[in-house]
């Protein structure tokens, strides 16, 4: 049987961003994007089940797996594993729910006109409601 040699390397802890296990965190990002474990599993071609088993962390996940479910979910490998962000800019913007995305490119995709007539109702809406677009 072979065994790694131990490193006599005094690394410092590592902070992560959060107590959050990855299972909850992979989770909660697939949520807020809307998704559900079906779905995801879809996207990566996965089934269901590996999913929930990777959510309550009977499984443990593969490097190249982490790179295919932060590039389903929208994120980082470095967000998806809990390292806190370097980022500090205030033009930073929040994530976007992939049901609200999938609604902006239909959008995108409707004449000038329509567009602007759809987002002069979204500003009254958001004007009735105390919030300034």
């Amino acid at each position: 049987m072979l065994t790694m040699p131990k490193s006599r390397l005094k690394l410092p802890p590592l902070k992560l961003a959060t107590e959050e296990h990855f299972g909850e965190r992979l989770a909660r990002l697939r949520k807020e994007r809307g998704l559900t474990q079906v779905e995801l599993a879809l996207q990566i071609g996965l089934t269901q089940a590996l999913i929930t088993s990777y959510e309550v962390g009977r499984l443990r996940m593969h490097p190249e797996m982490v790179i295919r479910f932060a590039l389903a979910l929208g994120v980082t490998t470095d967000e998806l594993l809990g390292v806190p962000s370097k980022k500090t800019s205030a033009n930073h913007l929040p994530r976007l729910s992939l049901k609200l995305v999938k609604r902006l490119q239909k959008i995108d995709r409707l004449p000038d006109t329509k567009q602007k007539v759809l987002l002069q109702t979204i500003d009254g809406f958001l004007r009735g409601e105390g919030i300034s677009s």
